[in-house]
């Protein structure tokens, strides 16, 4: 039997169980998001799709969403409701006997060996749909790109299948915008170069990418659109990278000192949670969203791992300290990086986040590892990109083999690259992995907050 990956997404889930809860709002355009009141200043976490009609959409300010819809009906966010019918979900998913890796409230990956993967995940709906009167769509792919992108060709309440066979022929010639992990800004760089279609940047250079978004990210956007990705369903639960606290004001603070007293007492407030997480802070990095909305952020490392408040509460202000901008400020946030311990890391190498590469460090090297089944393709050795069989750094510790020149294209596996720049995009793939992963027990981390649209 082949083996899947199946993705499976709730649709419209927080507005559905809000219409499960009050039957009298079906068919009604429904918005959730902060404590429900339109005049505040909140996001919207999710829309029905009688408000996604009128242009309503998760991330668009709540204030936005009652001009755009003022006869919606606004909610506020109930987490401990969506938890419990989240996990209730869950438990339908796991029943099957398949290996579920949670994602969120209203996602997971599912890993099954079938030969009818479409009958699979018509059953899998029809279960949902009869223990919990929700819909789902299933995608279908022999990775977790192609099933993540199936979903949307399925919605609503349907079943797709994207695979290597028609990949191209389905996104060929969409915008670079269509690929799980690359947004607006991403895809305006990639524009500015020439490259605007997922077949363009499919057959783009590699190493002229990497000169513009960095040894590591820059290939692995190639490979993103060869829909190459990581095919192994982890029902190990989710390791958070950090912790934060952020608090959006009603009103704009104008008074830089009161500015530097919210940090404080917000940093005051991630300490305490800080106190029943085992691991130790290694870095606190503190984000300020300017008036309308800029955001800007800067950590600091601290010289030692702690959670001790008064070291959190010093890092924070001089994480603050090198802020140079004075404008009104609408949001302030503190967040703790933790310092990884050995089972997180040897499970962050032993697969990689997405596609086919991630960066990690190991005996000192930035290694290019490849997702589940696949060689390792590069190692950043002495500011240039090598095989990983290369003399100066075999035996640096890596657990996967190399080089990748019989999986990968040569010019990936052979790229040689001296004086390559540091790789500024590094937390890219963080960044992306925090976006698609959320821990179950926490929800969605932007659920309720602000973000950009």
């Amino acid at each position: 039997m082949a083996r899947w990956v199946l993705h499976a997404d709730l649709d419209q889930f927080i507005a559905a169980v809000e219409v499960l809860r009050h039957p009298e709002l079906r068919g009604r355009p429904v918005v959730v998001g902060g404590d429900g009141d339109p005049t505040k200043r909140g996001v919207v976490s999710t829309a029905s799709y009688e408000a996604r009609e009128h242009g309503v959409h998760s991330g668009l300010p709540l204030r936005t969403a009652a001009k755009r819809l003022p006869d919606a009906v606004f909610l506020p966010v109930d987490r401990e409701a969506y938890e419990e019918v989240s996990e209730t979900v869950m438990e339908v998913l796991r029943s099957t006997g398949a290996v579920v890796e949670v994602l969120g409230w209203d996602e997971a990956f599912i890993g099954v060996e079938v030969e009818d993967p479409e009958a699979f995940a018509r059953s899998l709906a029809r279960r949902v749909r009869e223990q919990t009167q929700l819909d789902c769509t299933v995608g279908i792919g022999e990775n977790k790109l192609q099933a993540k992108i199936a979903t949307g060709f399925g919605k609503p309440a349907g079943v797709f299948r994207l695979t290597s066979a028609n990949w191209f022929e389905v996104l060929g010639a969409r915008p670079t915008e269509a690929l799980w992990g690359i947004g607006a800004k991403t895809a305006k760089k990639l524009a500015d170069l020439g490259i605007r279609t997922v077949s363009e940047l499919a057959a783009a250079d590699p190493d002229a990418l990497a000169a513009v978004f960095g040894p590591m990210t820059g290939p692995w956007l190639v490979l993103l659109a060869r829909g190459r990705g990581d095919a192994e369903v982890d029902d190990s639960p989710y390791v958070a990278k950090g912790h934060g606290r952020e608090e959006t004001f009603q009103r704009n603070i104008a008074s830089w000192s009161r500015v530097q007293a919210e940090v404080a007492r917000i940093a005051g407030l991630l300490a305490a949670d800080l106190a029943s997480e085992p691991r130790q802070a290694l870095r606190v990095v503190v984000k300020v969203r300017y008036a309308p909305f800029v955001t800007e952020t800067h950590g600091v490392t601290l010289a030692t791992p702690s959670s001790d408040p008064e070291v959190i509460a010093q890092a924070a202000a001089e994480a603050l300290s090198r802020f140079t901008g004075r404008r009104p400020v609408r949001l302030l946030g503190v967040r703790a990086q933790f310092e990884r311990g050995a089972r997180l890391e040897r499970a962050q190498l032993g697969r990689a986040l997405h596609a086919d590469l991630a960066e990690r460090r190991v005996g000192g090297q930035r290694l290019a590892l490849g997702g589940h089944g696949e060689p390792a393709a590069l190692v950043q050795h002495a500011g240039g990109l090598v095989g990983l069989r290369h003399p100066q750094v075999h035996g640096g510790g890596a657990v996967l083999d190399g080089p990748a020149g019989h999986r990968l294209d040569d010019r990936l596996a052979d790229a040689a690259a001296p004086g390559l720049r540091p790789d500024e995009h590094a937390d890219q793939l963080d960044r992306v992995r925090r976006r698609q992963v959320a821990a179950a027990q926490a929800g969605r981390a932007d659920l309720g907050q602000e973000r950009e649209e």
